[in-house]
């Protein structure tokens, strides 16, 4: 943008307001543009056709380096519908799409009228220029969406997922052609945008505030929302860095994710494949070009900037979808060219891992080994302390010190309720003949849960309640209907595993996702906690009389138009006081230790059983788990115990806490 410089007749130079160079035109209308193939430089770090970054040489007159001033990209985390990219390096999607293959990657677009086309551009300019007030979602301060915190972090990840859920629950509920997926989690992340719930909006070089190394994602939108990686579709993020010579793209982040052909098994070492060139419907392959995330790699090889590292992988638990993990900070040590299967040329850099800092995608790669054959894992003590109770092994692991093992118990794996002991009324299951399905109000299972099928079609709570109805053993739909996740057993590898402070804990080979199910608290339902015994025996009692900090986690009624004053109850609701002691008899979940920040929740469940309804006490994760981090739930605070004078445990009193996390309330129980 020219500004006029001087007073009024003045004719000097105009004066050029650099900083607003950015705002002449939306990025999308910029044009790249290189020299031609004839008179384009080898491609590489010692190539003599484009110069190298000040202060390490100075400028060449003779050198034919393009302008780059006049193809400046940066790629801000924008609303999805923003994103305009015609080649991808990743395997999420924009746009709407007739239907989605989420093994292959493909999409179907939905074709799109010249009325449609016209008013998705107008979307587009006033998409980042305004926020209707009115339907603000307050909760990130301005501050916060340029830098974030984990708290911020966690925050937003749960509130996107929670929409998620709910959104996936309404699609489920309508009838829709079969093979055709829709895609909740773009809905999902435009919403979030368009409220600008998000973080980390300030591009940055290195390590992002709030976000670990090894924390997962379940879909590229999550990123996009926290400022990992801003593109929903490309798999190189890249901004402009202005030097004393020119503006130069350097890559921040990069997701490799199988959608080109990286060599990506070495846990220090990855070699990526540059974006571009891939065949299609409209043309076959073509050579790969030196120009937007592949230049910025290229600038960044140079420069010697860290690169962030997001591995994409399959889900070990749902192998139709991926889940990603941050793998931390890289640098970019070599780049060639080489031919792909295609026959066409493509770009090639290895990225070397920082040393130093925790695993996350090693951490996958010894779980990987440990599944093919378990004598390699250090420390196994039993490769199953179930016994076959469960429909997975559950390893028993100690390398902290020599102790072999938790004292005796026998392992159970659901609630055991005394003959004696009634909770509630005869109740009736429901009537389905086949399996239940989500908007079918005959359903009187459904109709018990508020007219809303409590799991998304892969079995995914949606929401916390008061209580939770499923289908019971007697109800004559089928085994497998959804609205039984809690009665299916283990779907994860878990793992007894002895800590450092705490005792015994339980963690998981696998990673949840926000909302699965992971065990049940089985043991024996007993009147009092005075049955269980002093000391040790305290450790393994569930009550739900305890006093639980209350969190959110469902989502919030007016991101989907709903009635806001009307938001559903989350807090539990037992009917009867509900006690559990698994001191001799349980599972793994009685090795599930306490945090003041915990990972899993707890929610009660109802199901019938010979005309009687009896409740169990099902855990589900809070928010993404990855794998091998320790799963913890609250075990609330009594009504009557008091503190020790020295801190310690007293006789059905509070107990030290030992979690470490940065809210720790210092006591518990």
């Amino acid at each position: 943008m020219v500004m006029e410089g001087g007073g009024s007749g003045n004719n000097s130079t105009p004066i050029i307001d650099k900083t607003r160079v950015l705002d002449v035109e939306p990025l999308r209308t910029l044009v790249p543009v290189f020299p031609s193939s004839s008179k384009a430089p080898p491609f590489g770090p010692y190539s003599s056709g484009f110069a190298p970054f000040y202060p390490f040489s100075a400028p060449q007159g003779s050198q034919a380096t393009p302008d780059l001033n006049q193809q400046t990209h940066t790629t801000p985390a924008a609303p999805l519908r923003s994103f305009r990219a015609t080649e991808s390096n990743g395997d999420a999607f924009d746009g709407e799409y007739e239907s989605y293959d989420g093994s292959t990657g493909s999409a179907k677009r939905k074709p799109k009228s010249s009325s449609q086309k016209r008013a998705r551009k107008i979307q587009d300019l006033d998409f980042t220029l305004s926020v209707d007030e009115n339907n603000f979602v307050v909760g990130v301060s301005l501050s916060e969406r340029d830098d974030g915190n984990r708290e911020v972090v966690h925050s937003i990840q749960m509130r996107f997922d929670a929409l998620r859920r709910r959104l996936s629950q309404l699609e489920d509920a309508k009838e829709s052609p079969a093979g055709i997926i829709r895609r909740a989690d773009l809905k999902a992340g435009n919403i979030l945008m368009t409220k600008q719930v998000r973080t980390n909006m300030r591009k940055r070089i290195g390590t992002v505030p709030g976000v670990e190394i090894g924390d997962i994602f379940f879909f590229r939108m999550e990123m996009c929302l926290l400022g990992l990686h801003a593109p929903s579709m490309a798999g190189i993020d890249y901004m402009s860095v202005r030097n004393d010579l020119e503006e130069e793209p350097l890559a921040v982040s990069i997701v490799s994710s199988g959608y080109y052909d990286d060599d990506a098994e070495d846990k220090d070492v990855l070699i990526y494949s540059g974006q571009g060139g891939a065949a299609n419907k409209d043309k076959g392959a073509t050579d790969q070009k030196l120009e937007r995330g592949n230049l910025a790699l290229e600038r960044s090889l140079r420069r010697g900037n860290e690169v962030r590292v997001i591995r994409g992988m399959k889900d070990s638990v749902n192998q139709t979808s991926k889940v990603y993990v941050y793998d931390g900070l890289f640098r970019i040590q070599e780049s060639w060219v080489e031919k792909a299967k295609s026959g066409c040329n493509i770009f090639k850099y290895k990225l070397v891992r920082i040393p130093g800092q925790p695993d996350a995608f090693g951490v996958w790669k010894s779980i990987e080994k440990w599944r093919e054959g378990l004598s390699s894992r250090a420390g196994l003590i039993l490769p199953d302390l179930t016994s076959g109770a469960e429909s997975m092994p559950v390893a028993l692991v100690n390398d902290v010190d020599e102790e072999k093992g938790p004292a005796y118990f026998t392992y159970v794996s659901t609630v055991k309720y005394s003959k004696s002991f009634k909770l509630t009324q005869p109740a009736y299951g429901c009537n389905c003949r086949n399996a239940c399905q989500p908007g079918n109000l005959n359903c009187s299972c459904i109709r018990k849960n508020e007219g809303n099928f409590p799991y998304t079609a892969n079995g995914v709570l949606v929401c916390r309640a008061p209580m939770i109805h499923e289908c019971g053993p007697t109800c004559p739909c089928f085994p497998n209907c959804k609205n039984r996740a809690s009665q299916t057993g283990l779907k994860a590898r878990l793992e007894v595993f002895k800590t450092k402070d705490r005792g015994w804990g339980l963690r998981s080979w696998d990673s949840f996702r926000a909302g699965t199910f992971i065990c049940e608290y089985a043991g024996e339902v007993i009147e009092k906690v005075s049955q269980v015994g002093e000391g040790e025996g305290d450790g393994y009692v569930f009550d739900t009389t305890h006093v639980y900090e209350s969190f959110k986690w469902n989502y919030e009624p007016g991101l989907v138009e709903e009635d806001g004053s009307i938001e559903a109850i989350e807090e539990p609701n037992v009917p009867s006081p509900l006690v559990i002691s698994s001191k001799n008899v349980g599972n793994v979940a009685r090795f599930m230790n306490h945090s003041c920040y915990p990972n899993v929740f707890w929610q009660p469940i109802m199901y019938e059983n010979n005309n009687e309804s009896f409740i169990h006490i099902a855990f589900f994760a809070m928010r993404h788990i990855p794998p091998m981090t320790e799963l913890t739930f609250d075990y609330g605070k009594s009504c009557s115990g008091e503190a020790a004078a020295d801190g310690g445990s007293t006789s059905r009193g509070r107990r030290k806490c030992l979690c470490g996390a940065p809210i720790c309330r210092g006591y518990f129980g």
